[in-house]
């Protein structure tokens, strides 16, 4: 009885003769139903904007940071060059850098370890 009503037809998956002309219209809505959920909750859906809102502010902030501190090593490279070379800049970053001191310097010897922007303090 079953096999008369749904008789078999070529192929692994094959439809019942009275579903085929249903099988695009229902393919349309699974496809637009997916689609749906895509745009509301998706990677660049509408309920994702706050969270897209709140990344673009934190990397904006660290664009603005680092924006600072290239402009800053930028006034230091042009310091330490050739042409216009700053005696104090220098001597600075030779005594960072080789952990030098002047005679005449008091050095006070911490326990934690030195921040990389440490500065001997002269006399």
């Amino acid at each position: 009885m079953f096999s008369e009503l749904y008789p078999r037809s070529e192929g692994a998956f094959a439809l019942p003769e009275r579903m085929k002309p249903y099988s695009l219209s229902a393919f349309l809505l699974l496809l637009f139903a997916y689609l749906s959920v895509q745009a509301m909750t998706g990677e660049r859906g509408l309920l994702s904007g706050h969270a897209r809102d709140s990344l673009l502010a934190e990397r904006e902030a660290q664009l603005t940071e680092l924006s600072q501190k290239r402009a800053d090593l930028e006034v230091r490279a042009r310091y330490l060059r050739t042409n216009s070379l700053s005696r104090d800049l220098l001597e600075e970053r030779a005594r960072v850098v080789l952990g030098f001191a002047d005679p005449r310097d008091y050095v006070v010897h911490v326990s934690g370890p030195a921040a990389p922007d440490a500065k001997v303090m002269a006399s």
